[in-house]
């Protein structure tokens, strides 16, 4: 008989790891870039990506009430768009998650420095990746509750983080007393320091911070209650996310002048140093530091999955939809571990290619953009089709998109306008050509392998 994956996931376990795999290092290192180009008007630029995200995540839940899969917007993608936006969606998400494990793997090196500027950390790359993929080689009901406890930690952190900085700012807590009030947000160059061009750049790189949210929709598939969950799911992390990204960058530009942050880093963590509250800069380094084991740790889950979904229908070799007694796909955990482990080799290399970690970590994280919207574009194109096709079953349907198709191309027009902007930024214009590289590369193959396909069965 053959395997099939778990069905173990609870609501809670489905947002946690969906949380795990968006906050991380878009949010606590990415958030620096996109500070740099617009100042505090960055809080604006989360703000309006959540919208976009919100209704993707809408069109997405309103599909998946229906029609719950594992392959989730990969399958969707094939049903109702084209077999190879399935086989682009798929790769997109691999693509994207190895680069993003990658950035992070350099950013957790980053984060080691604060306590041990010299400490050789290709020894804790090492130890994490294989930490990272025993986890995941684990039942899927362990890994939902590891992910859950490390997301917990990571939420109830940024909470905490966000009432300290409420202390400094009403109070003036490590500042004799003196509340610091939010002067900053509009002293040093105004609110919007870059004009409209800078919000814009800004704008696409905080979108990139968003990325992972679309996890969700991959746990479906090993979820129980799945239209119960789905919607509780879909609903909760939402809101989740609004509150925890604007409270923390809000704190951010409010606490220390945006123009004086630094330029390598978590600016989260150099905030709280530069305030005078180093205890607190080193609470906020773990967090940080967590944060990006947990969105690694997400990602693998995400990836292994999309990994197992092309397997199964052969577009790669089958031993990537074998399935282990613990039932997890182990060949595609394996194989997702050994593509982040070129994060490690690539900061032991760090000093000889680049004096700035900073610009090798952007490179990496921003090329993964391109590659991470496609899921967001697949979802929004097949959400159009899926209505047409299922008007009959709408009626009664509890969870319906706002305000949809007209919400549809608002969303796929900012998605466009972001991406154009990157190509016009000369700091992300070689991050855009390598995510549109890849995904020409796959255009390629995939119609070459089923030509030959064709030819073959003639």
């Amino acid at each position: 008989m053959k395997k099939k994956l778990s069905h173990s996931l609870s609501s809670q376990q489905m947002q946690m790891i969906a949380l795990g795999g968006t906050i991380g290092v878009g949010l606590f290192m990415g958030s620096n870039a996109a500070i740099k180009f617009t100042g505090p008007g960055v809080i604006v630029a989360y703000l309006i990506a959540w919208i976009v995200l919100y209704l993707i995540m809408r069109a997405l839940a309103e599909m998946l009430y229906l029609e719950p899969t594992t392959g989730s917007f990969s399958d969707l993608a094939s049903e109702y768009i084209h077999p190879l936006g399935g086989y682009l969606t798929a790769w997109s998400n691999i693509i994207q998650w190895v680069l993003v494990g990658i950035s992070e793997v350099i950013a957790v090196g980053q984060y080691l420095r604060f306590w041990w500027p010299h400490f050789p950390t290709w020894i804790v790359g090492i130890g994490v990746v294989i930490i990272l993929c025993l986890a995941n080689l684990a039942s899927v009901k362990f890994f939902g509750e590891i992910e859950s406890l490390f997301s917990l930690i990571k939420i109830i952190s940024i909470i905490m983080m966000i009432i300290l900085g409420a202390l400094v700012i009403f109070l003036g807590l490590g500042n004799h007393g003196k509340p610091l009030g939010f002067n900053n947000l509009w002293k040093n160059g105004g609110f919007f320091t870059g004009g409209w061009q800078g919000f814009l750049f800004s704008l696409s790189l905080v979108m990139g911070s968003y990325q992972g949210i679309e996890i969700l929709g991959i746990t479906v598939g090993e979820a129980k209650n799945v239209r119960k969950n789905t919607v509780k799911s879909t609903k909760s992390i939402l809101l989740k996310i609004l509150a925890l990204y604007e409270g923390a960058i809000l704190v951010i530009v409010s606490l220390y002048p945006w123009n004086q942050l630094g330029n390598l880093g978590s600016p989260f963590v150099n905030t709280f140093a530069k305030v005078g509250i180093p205890f607190a800069a080193s609470i906020i380094n773990f967090v940080v530091l967590t944060a990006a084991l947990t969105g690694c740790n997400s990602g693998i889950f995400s990836s292994s999955r999309m990994l197992y979904t092309l397997s199964q229908k052969g577009e790669v070799s089958p031993i990537f939809a074998k399935i282990s007694r613990k039932k997890t796909p182990y060949w595609s955990v394996i194989a997702i571990c050994i593509g982040i482990f070129i994060g490690v080799v690539v900061d032991y290399f760090l000093p000889l290619i680049s004096d700035s970690a900073g610009d090798i970590f952007t490179l990496f994280y921003s090329s993964s953009i391109l590659p991470g919207m496609m899921p967001w574009f697949v979802i929004l194109i097949s959400h159009l089709i899926f209505r047409k096709r299922n008007s009959d079953k709408l009626n009664t349907h509890p969870f319906k998109m706002p305000g949809a198709p007209v919400t549809n191309y608002l969303a796929l027009g900012l998605l466009i306008l972001v991406l154009v902007f990157m190509f016009i930024n000369p700091e992300t214009r070689i991050s855009i050509i390598i995510g549109l590289s890849f995904e020409v590369i796959l255009v390629i193959f995939y119609t070459v392998r089923h030509s030959l396909k064709i030819r073959s069965q003639d």
